[in-house]
């Protein structure tokens, strides 16, 4: 990409490895640094990373030559240092810390595949990567071969998803999709194409980010036969975005697939608002949409990563109507427990009254919003769908008039107390008139 506006960068290490190996995925992939020899032929190792890198049962490391060239060799904070190097933190335990903090297996009707949402499944599709960040929220199985997956668990979720027509969204990820052999990757997107009703193919990939050599004339050629095809990367820290990222993203759009960013905030690497607003617009440069940025998950390894809630509210603040509006990411909880995304934001709507709402805009100028008198819910706009699958509506079977209630688990349970039926417990007292399966009222 000519004239870039961002750096190209090679520690002294590397000066002399020829430019055809260099710029080799393949090369970058088995030259991976992962020891402390390795590590301190690039810069002094703490007491605390050599400790890590010592520990027995630590989570995997691997980093690709050219991320780790990105690295500050004087800054022993280098916010990219701090997420591929393990410390001696990472072996401490917190509160809430779960194994499996997102429940993924708990949705997975198939090895691999998590089926949590209702239109739309995530399909893990290997446990490799390029490079393996320290707060990974699947490090229970990511960087282990022996959880790699099987050609015939592959079948297995496809299989899945041939017999769920409610499915129109796939989401690629693992792992990395990116890592696999060209063309294990080509015959899962084919499989998946094949799939009338899948509409949307997605692909969540770090790789462009550690190891920008893999994205080739070749992968292009071969990711826009799948059309439409969309990618996700995850760029943390403006420090991570280079010549050879803007090139690769570049290459990505021309071939006609609409990029976007994810990114997970941290304490002491991008826990400031004005590093935040300088990584979107630095994004946006290079023609990714930031798309979320994700509160950092209850997951074993991670909790001097964890920042409060606030954190992430106070950036909210410092972009919402300081920079373009499509620069903004989603601030997202990835509810422990397996909820799904909570989407947070800073409260706009101060107040509200009948046909009139009181707001505030990032400035703290306060107006109000005149609501119209004469709208009829009745004559909204009609459209027929049937629900393909019962039970996911959530609060827009309370809104749809579907349901009056969201019970807790147990709820009714604890009321029965002795469990006695007696002749006062006749369920169709509260059944709600008109809602549900209650009967509609005389008068309609």
């Amino acid at each position: 990409m000519a004239n870039t506006p961002f750096p190209s960068k090679r520690a002294p290490y590397y000066q002399d490895i020829p430019e055809e190996k260099w710029n080799n995925w393949r090369w970058q992939l088995s030259n991976r640094l992962n020891s402390v020899e390795d590590f301190e032929n690039i810069f002094p190792l703490s007491a605390s990373e050599r400790k890590a890198l010592s520990a027995p049962g630590l989570f995997r490391v691997d980093v690709t030559p050219y991320f780790v060239s990105l690295i500050d060799p004087e800054n022993p904070n280098d916010p990219i240092r701090k997420q591929i190097i393990p410390t001696a933190t990472e072996l401490d335990v917190f509160t809430a810390q779960m194994e499996d903090s997102l429940a993924e297996d708990a949705h997975s009707p198939v090895p691999g595949l998590v089926h949590r949402y209702p239109d739309r499944v995530l399909m893990l599709v290997t446990t490799q990567c390029a490079t393996y960040c320290r707060y990974c929220t699947r490090s229970r199985i990511v960087g282990d071969p022996s959880q790699n997956f099987s050609p015939d668990e592959f079948d297995l979720q496809i299989e899945y998803l041939k017999n769920t027509p409610q499915v129109r969204d796939v989401l690629l990820s693992g792992g990395d999709p990116l890592v696999l052999a060209p063309r294990v990757l080509e015959r899962l997107l084919s499989r998946l194409r094949e799939i009338p009703h899948i509409e949307i193919i997605r692909i969540g990939s770090r790789v462009p980010v550690f190891m920008p050599q893999r994205v080739t004339d070749e992968l292009t050629d071969m990711l826009q036969k799948y059309h439409p095809l969309w990618l996700n990367i995850h760029v943390n820290t403006p420090n991570e975005i280079s010549a050879e990222l803007a090139e690769a993203c570049d290459k990505l759009t021309r071939a006609g697939i609409p990029l976007g960013n994810q990114a997970v905030l941290m304490a002491g690497i991008n826990d400031n608002v004005h590093l935040q607003r300088k990584l979107v617009q630095d994004l946006v440069r290079i023609r990714v949409r930031p798309y979320y940025l994700y509160q950092c998950d209850l997951v074993e390894g991670a909790g001097h990563f964890r920042t409060p809630v606030a954190k992430g509210i106070e950036i909210m603040e410092g972009l919402r109507g300081h920079t373009s509006g499509y620069a903004v990411h989603q601030y997202m909880i990835d509810a422990p427990g397996g909820g799904g995304k909570i989407p947070l934001m800073p409260n706009y709507l101060i107040s509200y009254s009948d046909h009139k709402i009181v707001l505030r805009n990032f400035e703290g100028f306060i107006t109000t919003y005149e609501e119209p008198t004469d709208y009829k819910p009745e004559n909204a706009a009609k459209f027929e769908l049937k629900r393909p699958e019962p039970g996911q509506e959530g609060l827009t079977a309370l809104l749809d008039g579907d349901q009056m209630f969201i019970k807790p688990e147990h709820f009714d349970i604890l009321r029965q107390r002795s469990g006695f039926q007696h002749r006062l417990r006749d369920t169709a007292k509260w059944k709600p008139l008109g809602i549900g399966d209650g009967q509609q009222p005389e008068n309609e």
